[in-house]
């Protein structure tokens, strides 16, 4: 009979990685005699800790024994605990080149949309965003009846029309941080290139008014963008015929955008994990950085985000800054997080969640090591606040929540144009106008959701390399930029993923 599998990450661990699930009185190749059971993606302490003494993995303290753990036990949160102890994050010690291809390398290219301003898209949609949840209704009602009429048959050089509501707008301060976060992702979607046009609608009488966020932006009004409100316009039924109307009135110029080959430097890819598992940090999240350093090389950009998600690893992210100034912004935004969660009666501990824990995943400490993995090896360029427009090459960072679908907005507000999503557990999960690679961080839940996963990364434990999976994962995203549909594009998933972070106080 085979023994159960085990992996070691690091040689300074005292836990080993159970790949397989490990039964009591099972003695491994190493002489280890496991003492409990022992799920598949969890912990086995190797070595005797005492109460207070750090349980390490990926070579780092991910929690503190809670109660003596003798070697051979199941090590999970029943005995780790976690406390607040210092980092060394020796500010741009590890900074090096990291944009300039390898020789013989050839410049990567996909086929993109130029759009006027540089920019370029990967998709061709008409978007409609609501200002207010008030216009939320009638924004799904033009969009239907768009649908419904059969006119896109005309226009097959367009992805679709798809209405972007949310449930903030009014009720909330007219100026100040929350209401600026919400103008710049209205923004950023209203600018974002994979639009061709976009129509606005609202109600009239919000404090998310249009004309506000037409001056302040500098927005004309013309083929590639329109605006109403439903009380100007005369009610439900007139507004969403006015809406329909603009529509129509956009599509033909939308329809003459064509694909061209531009370099892979005009891609700005998201990286997301969700539903994450002991073997995220293992397979898809390094494989993912794997590829991100690769679009790094070829001049692009990624955009690593969660802020409470890199909680106990930004002391690796301030060593790659670019520079001090960069690194500390990392750790000034870890102590308003602390904050944040602390006034809200929580701790960034009460992430991961249960269906993390399930998968493995103890602390925070060691869910964030995993995540950070996704940003690769690249030296840190930048960091952006929520939905603010990324204007450097490489490898940023993006202050958001660790709430998927409020991250990716973000993201996505901010200019990127292609997303890659990691999950052990199986998030179910797409994003317009932004295509959503999902990258499954095992083979078992690849096979049991396979019309939701695009790449398995799970054989990674089965000897394909971190090198080698992250170079299929970039030539799956160059695939992806210039046209191929993602599995959750073909499900229809983007319509409703469209989730401004509410930072503020409802009124």
């Amino acid at each position: 009979m085979t023994a159960p599998r085990t992996l070691r990450l690091h040689e300074a661990d005292n836990v080993v990685v159970a790949l397989d699930a490990i039964a009591p009185g099972t003695v491994l190749p190493s002489g280890l005699a496991v003492t409990e059971r022992v799920p598949k993606g969890h912990k086995l302490a190797t070595a005797g800790i005492r109460p207070g003494e750090p349980v390490r993995k990926f070579g780092q303290t991910i929690g503190f024994a809670g109660q003596p753990i003798a070697p051979g036990s199941w090590v999970h949160e029943h005995n780790v605990a976690i406390q607040d102890f210092a980092r060394d994050y020796a500010f741009a010690s590890e900074v090096r080149d990291d944009r300039r291809l390898r020789p013989g390398e050839v410049p990567a290219t996909f086929e993109g949309f130029r759009r006027p301003g540089g920019r370029v898209g990967t998709r061709n949609y008409i978007g409609i965003l609501s200002s207010v949840n008030c216009s939320a209704t009638v924004i799904d009602f033009i969009a239907d009846e768009i649908t419904r009429s059969g006119v896109l048959a005309d226009y097959p050089h367009i992805d679709g029309v798809v209405p972007f509501t949310h449930g903030t707008g009014c009720g909330m301060g007219a100026r100040g941080e929350e209401f600026d976060l919400l103008a710049r992702t209205q923004w950023g979607y209203a600018s974002h290139p994979n639009f061709a046009a976009v129509l606005v609608v609202g109600l009239g009488c919000e404090v998310f008014q249009i004309p506000r966020l037409k001056q302040a932006y500098g927005i004309a009004e013309g083929d590639h963008f329109r605006s109403l409100t439903i009380q100007e316009t005369g009610g439900t039924r007139r507004s969403i015929a006015a809406g329909v109307a603009a529509i129509r009135e956009m599509l033909p110029a939308a329809d003459r955008h064509r694909r061209e080959s531009v370099p892979a430097s005009e891609l700005m890819l998201a990286l997301q994990c969700g539903g994450s598992d002991g073997y995220s940090g293992l397979t898809a999240n390094p494989a993912l950085g794997a590829a991100a350093d690769l679009l790094v090389r070829h001049g692009g950009t990624a955009i690593l985000s969660e802020t409470p998600e890199i909680y106990g690893a930004e002391h690796l992210l301030t060593r790659r800054a670019e520079s001090r100034e960069v690194g500390q912004k990392i750790v000034d935004l870890i102590a308003w997080w602390k904050d944040y969660a602390a006034r809200a009666g929580g701790e960034l501990n009460n992430n991961p969640s249960p269906g993390n824990k399930a998968g493995g995943l103890t602390t925070i400490l060691e869910k964030s090591l995993g995540a950070a993995a996704k940003g690769g090896t690249a030296t840190l360029r930048g960091v952006y606040r929520y939905a603010e427009p990324v204007d450097r090459r490489g490898l940023v960072f993006m202050d958001t929540p660790g709430y998927d679908p409020v991250a990716a907005t973000g993201q996505v507000a901010g200019g990127a144009n292609v997303l890659c999503f990691t999950t052990g557990r199986g998030s179910a999960y797409g994003c317009k106008p932004t295509p959503s690679i999902k990258l499954a961080t095992n083979s078992e839940i690849y096979r049991r959701m396979e019309e939701d996963m695009d790449i398995d990364c799970g054989d990674i434990l089965d000897g394909v390399s971190i090198e080698d999976k992250g170079r299929q994962i970039f030539e799956t995203v160059l695939r992806v930029a210039s046209g191929t549909r993602t599995k959750s594009e073909d499900l229809g998933y983007g319509r409703n993923e469209f989730v401004p972070w509410q930072i503020g106080a409802t009124m």
